[in-house]
């Protein structure tokens, strides 16, 4: 009977944690040619959906905005693609939507695992994302190791939308074992 209490409360946590089994530092570097959505130009910024949102500061006034801004997100064990999506930001209505597109961070997650500590290596090509009908890359995306790092450089044509491009790069950093 004592062990009761504890093995449901030990349960209990267990189903509340998600394993991570990484951390995928995104840099949104910039942006080209996106949509207007007020008068003459937009007031754009980025949210990235993967488990929870996290969002760019927004560019006031800017169709080719660059942010060169950092988002780090937790890569729980069974990941999907990051949801990505540019807005409008508007002040006294709701934000709009300037267009989206899903990354894919499998090519590069299989990569890195299969080559484990990516600083025993030198600089090399280990994966590919390749550009599909199915997805926004502008051009195939490679994943290498640059100095030590798992890195991928990501150009894509946004979706559901007239016109607008973002470039960003993908770190993969490892959970310490």
């Amino acid at each position: 009977m004592d062990n009761f209490p504890s093995s449901s409360s030990s349960s209990q946590k267990s189903e509340g944690m998600v394993e991570f089994i990484g951390i995928l530092k995104v840099t949104i570097i910039k942006g080209t040619n996106l949509a207007v959505r007020d008068m003459l130009s937009s007031d754009p910024y980025v949210v990235l959906t993967l488990g929870k949102q996290l969002q760019t500061t927004i560019v006031k006034s800017n169709l080719n905005p660059v942010w060169n801004e950092e988002l780090m997100l937790s890569v729980p064990q069974d990941f999907g693609a990051i949801k990505l999506q540019v807005f409008d930001h508007d002040t006294f209505s709701a934000d709009d939507i300037m267009g989206e597109a899903e990354i894919d961070i499998q090519p590069m997650i299989t990569s890195a695992m299969a080559f484990g500590d990516a600083g025993m290596f030198g600089n090399m090509q280990i994966g590919k994302w390749l550009k599909s009908h199915d997805n926004a890359l502008l051009d195939d995306s490679t994943v290498n190791i640059v100095d030590g790092k798992v890195k991928q450089a990501v150009s894509l044509k946004l979706q559901n939308v007239e016109s607008g491009e973002l470039d960003l790069e993908l770190e993969w950093i490892p959970l310490e074992q």
